[in-house]
């Protein structure tokens, strides 16, 4: 009876376990829906916001220090995790290509520096004690500019006060719900603004190109790392939705298999009983 007891203590508490998991995966696809919506509307701002600086760089000699590629001695990397784990991997397969990453590229402290976004990379990389210079935790699962606001301008005023002289991305890339990938881009300076082949729009700019130019490219680069936070938010519903979807999924399985134990259990127990009843109805005989 005791191991009867045993069993059937531990299908009650894995029916609650997956009561759980599948309301936090239903929670997190009702997330993940809004924040695919947010990347998608941020994407034509940046898109514009590029197509504009593209047309000023194609129609001046002006160089502006965030467009120009210098020797790099030091680099500043700015990685984006989340706050809360059941994501699965998403935070540790990041982590783990930073590491790799300084590992690689660095052979001091003194070459690097990092900013960071999230509780759990805070965490990892105050631990390991990491050149961190600048945090953000607590976001919310929508956030707004103004959230990043403060470390954004601080991780591109430092570029161009060349306290580093490469301004590098991490988080993880949205493919699709199920699929998220680490990925590493470069930030600042901004090689990849060009037209394309596209054709050139004449604007009329007051006071003047250079002037506008160096308005715009910060705010650019600021942009790109907020889209980059909503891309990193969206992963982040997607990795907590599917690493819970597995587990009601490996809850079920295990239900299934302590059920099949109680009722061989009970089984047993019935016919041990039946065995005792016919033994002491034949001793009486």
């Amino acid at each position: 009876m005791k191991n009867k007891r045993e069993i059937k203590r531990r299908i009650r508490s894995v029916q609650n376990t997956r009561q759980i998991t599948k309301a936090l995966e239903m929670v997190d696809a009702a997330k993940l829906r809004r924040a695919q919506e947010r990347v998608e509307s941020a994407r034509p701002y940046a898109e514009k916001m590029r197509e504009v600086i593209a047309n000023i760089a194609a129609g001046t000699s002006v160089e502006h220090p965030m467009l120009v590629a210098r020797e790099v001695k030091k680099t500043g990397y700015l990685i984006i995790t989340s706050d809360r784990g059941l994501a699965g991997g998403f935070n540790s397969n990041l982590l783990r290509k930073l590491v790799q990453i300084v590992r690689e590229r660095h052979q001091s402290p003194d070459e690097y520096v990092i900013f960071v976004i999230g509780r759990k990379g805070r965490d990892f990389l105050k631990r390991r004690k990491y050149p961190v210079i600048g945090e953000v935790v607590g976001l919310p699962d929508s956030p707004t500019f103004a959230d990043i606001k403060q470390i954004a301008r601080q991780a591109v005023q430092f570029y161009a006060e060349e306290k580093y002289d490469k301004l590098v991305l991490l988080y993880n890339e949205f493919i699709n719900p199920v699929t998220q990938r680490p990925v590493e881009k470069q930030l600042l300076p901004l090689e990849s603004i060009s037209l394309e082949g596209q054709a050139r729009t004449l604007y009329e700019y007051e006071p003047d190109e250079e002037e506008v130019l160096a308005e715009l490219l910060p705010r650019y680069a600021e942009t790109l790392i907020f889209s980059a936070l909503l891309e990193s938010k969206a992963s982040e519903h997607g990795a907590r939705m599917t690493a819970m979807g597995n587990a009601t999924d490996n809850a079920t399985e295990m239900i299934a298999t302590l059920t099949l134990q109680y009722n061989r259990a009970r089984q047993a127990a019935i016919t041990q009983e039946i065995a005792e009843i016919v033994a002491g109805a034949n001793a009486l005989s």
